[in-house]
């Protein structure tokens, strides 16, 4: 049988020349599938993909506190429940015992309206003096003093729209501290399954980007236990320090106090700010006994990030302050309580990929705290 070379040669086309239009249009429906399939599983992620970002952020954070802990208890079950239990008290609890401080600030605030106690002292005349808007902000606040009724009715449109969205506000943090409880419980659950996660990981960034995606992967898990740990966590801890000694000694608004501590701890500013006027005013109306008590226990906030630092963090952090700074702004803006932390992470993992990927996309390994700690391919 003698074959017919005009059917081998379009055989041949067909196998080693161009695709045909069948096969186009085979692709297409196939690329079409796979992008309506993953658009449905984004839009159903979507509601959650904050608190499963955040979740992962906390289990890439402390694995290497669960896999020394489970080393220890000889439980790995009993390590993540003893980790999640420790994050809702230190990351949870202060944040629920701030939101309560500024709904009964605002509660007192406005009983004290309208029973009419609330009184305004009289201005400085320095006030005067201040540059364009002194002249104004002087016979405001001096009819405030005089007759703060006239003031708050000439006032009352804006008023009743800035105090609807407060009360907005405050629900919605609420919402937010749930959130929290929700990802602390969602990253207990991800540490059973933190290596065969951290596989995966590595071979779809292996995929991606084969060696350097693997070493890119490494860099964004050291910089997150980094910022996670030597700026979140020290800060938390100042904040939460902070609360407990200001309640102690019955000071006004603690916990709205503590809140600007822990964002100015976070952009890496400080607690001096705050606190300084907080010790000056305790000297100026307290006793001399609890004004040396609650300056001998205020003033060690103000150096425990120069201690705790170089023990939670393994490497020099990197991340200039303006990043974090507009993660924490940006953060809080687009995603509001929770943002405030997921911020300044994201932006110094994104900060420090790029300046990689600008030397020239060389990853080097970075020396951990302790090596066994971390799950290999992280």
């Amino acid at each position: 049988m003698v074959d017919d070379p005009s059917r081998t040669g379009a055989v041949r086309e067909g196998a080693d020349g161009p695709p045909s239009f069948e096969a186009k249009i085979t692709d297409i429906a196939r690329i079409g599938i796979v992008g309506l399939f993953a658009y449905w599983a984004l839009t159903l992620i979507a509601p959650f993909a904050i608190i499963l970002i955040w979740a992962a952020i906390l289990a890439v954070a402390l694995y290497p506190a669960y896999a020394r802990l489970g080393r220890l208890l000889g439980s790995r079950r009993l390590a993540s429940f003893l980790i999640t239990l420790t994050c809702l008290a230190v990351i949870v609890a202060p944040l629920t015992a701030i939101a309560f401080s500024f709904a009964e600030g605002l509660q007192a605030l406005l009983a004290k309206l309208a029973d009419g106690s609330l009184r305004v002292p009289v201005p400085p005349e320095f006030v005067r003096d201040w540059p364009i808007i002194g002249e104004r902000v002087h016979a405001a606040w001096s009819m405030a003093s005089d007759n703060l009724e006239a003031l708050l009715s000439k006032l009352e449109p804006s008023l009743v729209q800035a105090g609807s969205k407060a009360l907005g506000k405050i629900a919605s943090i609420g919402a937010e501290v749930l959130s929290f409880v929700v990802s602390v419980l969602v990253a207990g659950f991800l540490f059973g399954s933190g290596e065969r996660l951290a596989e995966m990981a590595q071979r779809f960034s292996g995929r991606i980007g084969g060696d350097r995606g693997i070493g890119f992967l490494r860099l964004a898990a050291a910089t997150i236990r980094n910022v996670a740990r030597g700026v979140i966590g020290v800060a938390l801890l100042q904040a939460f320090l902070c609360a407990l000694v200001l309640g102690l000694f019955h000071v006004p608004a603690p916990g709205a106090i503590a809140f600007v501590v822990l964002v100015l701890c976070i952009i890496q500013i400080g607690p001096a700010l705050v606190l300084l006027p907080v010790i000056i005013w305790a000297w100026m109306t307290m006793d001399f006994g609890p004004a040396l008590l609650m300056t001998i226990l205020l003033v060690p906030l103000f150096v425990i990030d120069n201690v705790m630092k170089p023990i939670l963090v393994a490497r020099g952090l990197s991340t200039p302050t303006l990043v974090i700074l507009l993660g924490v702004l940006g953060g809080t803006l687009s995603y509001g309580l929770i943002g405030l932390f997921l911020g300044p992470i994201v932006l110094s993992v994104v900060h420090d990929l790029l300046m990689v990927w600008m030397q020239g996309g060389t990853v080097r390994e970075k020396p951990q705290a302790d090596a066994s700690q971390t799950p290999r391919p992280v």
